[in-house]
């Protein structure tokens, strides 16, 4: 292994060189304005890979995500498997410490630190089949049905193996997946891939809940960890290779935006139930109020309308499914038609989908006005193991059991 020094190790020379913005110029002869508060230094955050739970679910979400799915490779079996997980888990301690990978390096984020880095790894159920597992595949893991509207593309969604890539910098996120990409040669072939964004950390006065591209604030009802339940509802109680673990819905959702803008702002409120500037429900308070499904206007008519999204999603309605939802916008330049293609890639970790994303995407199809705005292009459905332990690596529960 040459000599390089590490992501971490090299991003105190650059902090200097970002310190003049578009306002520090010279103009008109005037001096240079006095600098301002230095910005928050993202590079050094590190998140430890080993864990009881895979790093990538309970972290703060990071401004950028990458996301691939791969096929395991004919002939690769049950040992194949094992030696891709045993080197990918491997290369993901090590870029998350910030350090370099020990094969197919190709310095991408050389000037660097792990930028909050987190790897997390998922397994759809084809692959037990290929595996030699079938005895192993969860009931949990059955397909996802169909719900209307659904224009689902087989060739975006789905997999043997899925992998979330988070960072709060792009060519991070970028550096990791072609590293596992790379290192999976013979052993996996890509499926696909596509990469989304949220808020880069330190962009507001204070830290806020993220807004979508419809500019909705995003993801006020997420269950919270200290919450008694949160467990429950989030981490998988078995089969026994994946207790600790969790279940992951993955989503492609186009937003139709030029439909959407064309409303006043007082329906696409209307259409959510949450006020478009600060996120609170029309029921009254602020965003962390609890919505007032009950709440009427004088007129007796319903504050939160019957069809709205916060009304049909609610936890209530549903006989109390929840998930924890990490979303990242996305856009891909322009369809043939002149429309964006963008929207939302949504990822919800659950215990057990049947019990948490299938109720409540059934309602939402069925009842909620949001819908007429959103368009499902690609789906998948993954089993996510515990965290590795020490020495260990992601899968070793399933993959070295009876």
């Amino acid at each position: 292994m040459t000599d390089t020094p590490s992501r971490r190790a090299v991003l105190g020379g650059v902090a200097a060189g970002l310190a003049v913005g578009a306002a520090g110029g010279v103009a008109g002869g005037h001096a240079l304005a006095a600098p301002g508060p230095a910005a928050p230094r993202l590079g050094p955050a590190a998140v430890p890979f080993h864990g009881a739970h895979q790093p990538g679910i309970l972290q703060p979400q990071q401004a950028r995500v990458q996301l691939a799915a791969f096929d395991l490779a004919p002939g690769a079996g049950r040992a194949g498997l094992r030696q891709l997980l045993q080197r990918w888990s491997a290369t993901a301690e090590r870029l998350q410490r910030g350090e370099t990978a020990e094969t197919h390096e190709n310095q991408i984020a050389a000037d660097a630190g792990p930028c909050s880095l987190t790897v997390t790894f998922g397994f759809g159920a084809t692959l037990f089949d290929k595996a030699g597992l079938t005895a192993q595949r969860p009931p949990a893991l059955a397909p996802l049905p169909a719900f209307p509207e659904d224009a689902l593309d087989p060739a975006r969604g789905d997999g043997d193996l899925f992998v979330q890539i988070g960072a709060d910098d792009a060519l991070v996120t970028f550096h990791a997946l072609r590293v596992l990409q790379q290192q999976a040669t013979g052993l996996a072939v890509p499926r696909w891939q596509t990469g989304g964004f949220s808020r880069t950390p330190g962009a507001t006065a204070h830290p806020m809940t993220a807004r979508n591209l419809m500019g909705q604030v995003d993801g006020t009802n997420n269950p919270q960890p200290d919450a008694p339940d949160f467990t429950a509802k989030v981490f998988a109680d078995g089969p026994g290779w994946l207790t600790g673990g969790s279940y992951l819905v993955f989503r492609r959702i186009r937003m139709l935006l030029d439909n959407w803008e064309n409303l006043p702002v007082d329906r696409q409120e209307r259409v959510i139930g949450r006020r478009k500037a600060d996120g609170a429900p029309l029921s009254g308070g602020s965003e962390r109020t609890p919505a007032d499904l009950t709440a009427q206007h004088p007129d007796g008519t319903l504050a939160i309308p019957a069809d709205a999204h916060i009304r049909i999603a609610a936890p209530a309605a549903n006989g109390g499914a929840a998930m924890l939802r990490r979303g990242f916008s996305f856009h891909d330049g322009l369809r043939a038609d002149g429309t964006p293609d963008a929207g939302l890639l949504f990822l919800a970790f659950q215990a057990d989908p049947a019990r948490g994303f299938v109720p409540v995407q059934r309602r939402l199809a069925r009842g909620d006005s949001l819908s007429r705005f959103l368009r499902h292009e690609a789906s998948g459905l993954y089993a996510v193991p515990p965290g590795a332990v020490p020495g260990g690596y992601v899968g070793q529960a399933l993959l070295e059991g009876p």
